[in-house]
């Protein structure tokens, strides 16, 4: 049997895991530091106490390298909060629930803004009057990113944009995993 001596081994093990540790290395330094689902700019506008819903506007960016996918939200401050796209359909403005989500693409931002058609959160049975200046709670849950709690600005009844500086940001909960 040939021996090796101890240090050509520890020569020959460097060799063969270098290479590996390279590879591997560039892998680790690609994933974002921080949560991939980041909210920006998240606002409503202010109702009048009688007032049947009350609409969403939010970016929603993936500093992440997966996809994601909007699955759900809820707001303690409405009966219910759901996902609607708006579409233009011969001359005629519709609105259709969205059944699978809202796909978030990995380093992409979704707008979910006023006048642009395309899809918007609608609270359904407000519980209270929103006031301008007010904040309104509103939990998003995401496919991989699990749930991240929302604070909106309450703009102006006719606001067409947040206030600059305005509009909330969004924290992960702790455990906000689905069904977590």
């Amino acid at each position: 049997m040939i021996r090796t001596p101890p240090r050509r081994r520890l020569l020959l093990a460097t060799a063969v895991l270098l290479p590996i540790l390279a590879v591997l290395r560039p892998a680790a330094a690609q994933q974002p530091s921080g949560p991939a689902i980041e909210v920006e700019r998240a606002w409503t506008r202010a109702t009048g106490p009688s007032a049947q819903t009350a609409v969403a506007y939010l970016a929603i960016r993936n500093r992440g390298t997966a996809p994601d996918r909007l699955v759900s939200a809820a707001s303690p401050d409405a009966r219910v909060v759901e996902m609607h796209e708006t579409t233009m359909e011969g001359g005629v403005m519709r609105m259709r629930p969205v059944q699978d989500g809202v796909a978030i693409p990995p380093g992409g931002v979704v707008r979910l803004e006023p006048d642009g058609g395309g899809v918007h959160l609608m609270l359904v049975g407000p519980r209270h009057a929103f006031a301008r200046g007010d904040r309104v709670s509103l939990t998003l849950t995401f496919e991989r990113a699990g749930d991240l709690r929302v604070e909106m600005a309450v703009e102006a009844a006719g606001a067409r944009r947040p206030a600059a500086g305005g509009g909330g940001h969004g924290e992960h909960m702790p455990g906000g995993r689905p069904g977590g």
